[in-house]
């Protein structure tokens, strides 16, 4: 199996990573409430952002394969540390405003559905509460 991505340890608590395939590539910087600068995303920045981005993702596949378009919606992510140590994501919230669209309740049901079956939601430790609400305009 062929690597996904490289990660170069630049100094100064940031990294730059790069998608081999893509070639894309992003930059972390540790947070400031550990020591960074908080001038890019923090690892757990990216971990908790990656949540949003495969619900979403999946709300894509299921809605292209359903010709619903969500085309447009947007997502808002609060990550929140856990206060006890060890040093660690406690919960992530994410709130997927959709687009100005009818949906009918099947559709709402089926991607709300969707958003709950990402691989990321699936893979994350059940002890890191997840909160995923779609907030729909009409």
């Amino acid at each position: 199996m062929a690597a996904t991505s490289t990660v170069r340890y630049l100094g100064g608590l940031r990294t730059e990573c790069a998608h081999l395939r893509s070639g894309a590539v992003i930059r972390t910087d540790a947070p400031v409430d550990n020591h960074g600068k908080g001038e890019a995303f923090s690892p757990t920045d990216l971990f908790a952002t990656s949540l949003a981005a495969c619900a979403m993702t999946i709300m894509g596949i299921y809605g292209e394969g359903h010709d619903i378009d969500v085309t447009g919606m947007t997502a808002e992510v609060q990550k929140t540390m856990s206060q006890e140590p060890p040093r660690r994501v406690a919960a992530i919230d994410v709130t997927i405003t959709m687009p100005d669209r009818e949906y009918s309740d099947r559709a709402r049901r089926s991607l709300e559905q969707a958003a709950l079956t990402c691989p990321v939601h699936k893979s994350l430790h059940p002890d890191i509460k997840q909160n995923i609400i779609l907030k729909w305009a009409k």
